[in-house]
């Protein structure tokens, strides 16, 4: 994977199929619905309180779920303007970012990793891992979906700073 900075944005090049389909799975891992764990971290309690929850439930939580729904729907047009990239070897993919859109994929890779490593229960100590030693189960796969979408925030910021 190549990521080069544009006037406008960012480009993502030379992706093989593995890696554009962690990109299409941004979106769907960012999804919470039928995951209780997930659900919870995402739109976790802010109080102890009874009534403060009920109140942020009422009035915080849909606006939201609207943000959050909203960045991924921006995440998923942008993905759905891959271009295919053919090489003497096999074909490869690129994927504009527009600026405009960082705080999108800001948002939707942030879902993403905070649902996986709910789903998944992930403690600190899986998280600080350095490397990773296999892609053998989901939940090695998982972690490493953390690992890259976190690389890719970084170099979001990057861009934005």
């Amino acid at each position: 994977m190549k990521i080069i900075s544009s006037d406008d944005g960012l480009v993502l090049s030379r992706l093989d199929l593995f890696l554009l389909e962690l990109l299409r799975q941004i979106p769907v891992s960012a999804e919470p619905a039928g995951d209780d764990a997930a659900r919870k971290r995402l739109f976790s309690q802010p109080s102890q309180d009874a009534k403060t929850n009920r109140e942020w439930e009422s009035y915080v939580h849909p606006g939201l779920a609207h943000i959050f729904q909203s960045a991924n729907e921006t995440v998923k047009q942008d993905l759905a303007s891959l271009e295919e990239e053919p090489k003497a070897s096999a074909v490869e993919y690129s994927v504009r970012i527009p600026a405009k859109h960082f705080d999108s994929w800001l948002n939707s890779l942030n879902q993403a990793r905070l649902a996986l490593a709910a789903r998944n229960h992930f403690t600190e100590s899986d998280l600080e891992q350095d490397g990773l030693t296999s892609l053998a189960t989901v939940r090695d796969l998982s972690l490493f979906q953390i690992h890259f979408y976190g690389f890719l925030q970084e170099c979001i910021v990057r861009e934005i700073g």
